[in-house]
């Protein structure tokens, strides 16, 4: 068994994903990676890590991810369930199949994964698991659907599970953005307000240091809960 941390970062062939595995891995810790895309393989070897092409909606790829990383490094500290963006179709325009696939992406992959992570964690003394949320998951948005509804599951779900395994030292917290990017060129076809608190959206790596720090041992007493990340765009106190 490895002496460095060890984190599993999904969705992180670019984004917010590929982002926290930077950040994570210049602050010592082995990384392994999941992502549709090739490029996480890339990414992987750049940070002297592992990866699996692979889905947040498939068990199969859930599976291989967490044993490979147990089977390369003989442990896990971390996860950091990030996703990619969910289409935004009319509410009535969604279909079943849509619905279903969302609810596995958004929701159903963090269940999943929390159940092969969890046993590794409680053999280790401890862990932590930060799910990528958004700044709209308790003020649902016509524009954005998938977060209003699906994203409200997976932070009561996290307030749940924070609850049961607090005893084992695991927590589990959801960071949820506005808008991060590199450039404002990434945002196109998204209502970007102009009243942004520094004119720009935080950039992949200024987000994933706040990932990092809920990851850290500064941040031991913070679980169950949502960090909002959104210079107070929303509402909800």
């Amino acid at each position: 068994m490895t002496s460095a941390k060890v984190a599993i970062i999904t969705a992180a062939s670019r984004g917010i994903g590929a982002g926290c595995a930077r950040e994570l891995a210049a602050k010592g810790y082995n990384v392994a990676l999941m992502a549709r895309s090739p490029e996480v393989l890339d990414l992987a070897a750049e940070l002297g890590g592992t990866a699996i092409q692979g889905s947040m909606t498939n068990p199969y790829d859930l599976q291989t991810l967490v044993e490979s990383t147990l089977n390369k490094f003989g442990r896990i500290d971390a996860v950091v369930n990030s996703f990619g963006d969910p289409p935004r179709p009319d509410l009535l325009d969604i279909s079943d199949e849509m619905w279903l696939e969302n609810f596995e992406m958004l929701f159903l992959s963090l269940v999943r994964i929390a159940r092969l992570v969890t046993p590794a964690m409680q053999n280790s003394g401890g862990g932590v698991i930060v799910n990528i949320s958004a700044s709209d998951s308790q003020e649902p948005s016509l524009g954005t659907p998938f977060s209003g509804t699906l994203r409200a599951a997976m932070e009561g779900f996290t307030k749940l599970y924070a609850k049961r395994y607090k005893a084992d030292k695991i927590r589990m917290v959801c960071v949820a953005p506005f808008f991060v990017a590199d450039s404002m060129a990434e945002l196109e076809g998204w209502n970007v307000p102009s009243d942004m608190m520094l004119g720009r959206p935080a950039t992949y790596k200024e987000f994933a240091k706040t990932v990092a720090f809920l990851i850290s041992d500064d941040a031991k007493f913070i679980t169950g809960t949502t960090l909002k990340v959104d210079e107070a765009y929303s509402a909800a106190i």
